[in-house]
């Protein structure tokens, strides 16, 4: 069983609070991460969407491929992220939708090729971050326009306070947070929804 207090602990202890509510979790998330951590993630996400018949999860670089990795591994299915950027190796026959960016205060246009998401697929989005729910809203997009099944979305740290998790809980996305942060402030101060 995964340690919930273990993750709240290391994001009072590590984690960075920013002003704009940016949380900084890069030292065992999404710059260097810690690797048994992250896959202690992946077993519980993979506890709580058993039965729900994964054949695919999905993510959108960057900072949401190892979370997701580690999931696949666990769940033995094959990760799939949306690319932010067009690269010389993906074709134009993709799915594509326009996510904006908490963190980054842009607007990517996300792409994933058609060629590894399909009518056949469930669907289980991983990521390491949900905020205003932007992310989630263009993967679900995706996953819609590629006629898959959308079971949900893994979430190592939700931003309660910023209400995208109860926007796509509204619409009846499954979401399942290992924690979400209810409130935080400038000096550091974190509080978790119990």
């Amino acid at each position: 069983m995964f340690e919930i207090e273990l993750l709240k602990s290391r994001i009072l202890t590590e984690g960075q609070v920013l002003p704009g509510n940016i949380l900084k979790v890069d030292s065992f998330l999404n710059h260097q991460i810690d690797v048994k951590l992250l896959y202690e993630m992946g077993k519980e996400f993979a506890i709580r969407f058993k039965g729900a018949g994964v054949t695919k999860i999905l993510t959108v670089e960057s900072s949401g491929i190892a979370v997701a990795a580690l999931c696949g591994l666990v769940m033995e299915v094959p990760v799939v992220f949306a690319k932010k950027h067009q690269t010389s190796n993906l074709d134009s026959n993709v799915y594509s939708a326009s996510v904006e960016s908490f963190t980054h205060g842009r607007t990517y246009n996300i792409r994933v090729s058609k060629k590894y998401i399909g009518c056949s697929d469930r669907v289980l989005i991983v990521d390491d971050f949900l905020a205003n729910g932007r992310a989630l809203l263009g993967l679900a997009q995706i996953v819609e326009e590629a006629g898959a099944e959308l079971v949900g979305a893994a979430i190592a740290i939700e931003k309660g306070f910023q209400g995208g998790g109860d926007m796509i809980r509204r619409m009846g996305i499954r979401v399942e947070s290992l924690v979400i942060i209810d409130r935080m402030d400038d000096d550091g101060n974190i509080v978790f929804r119990e």
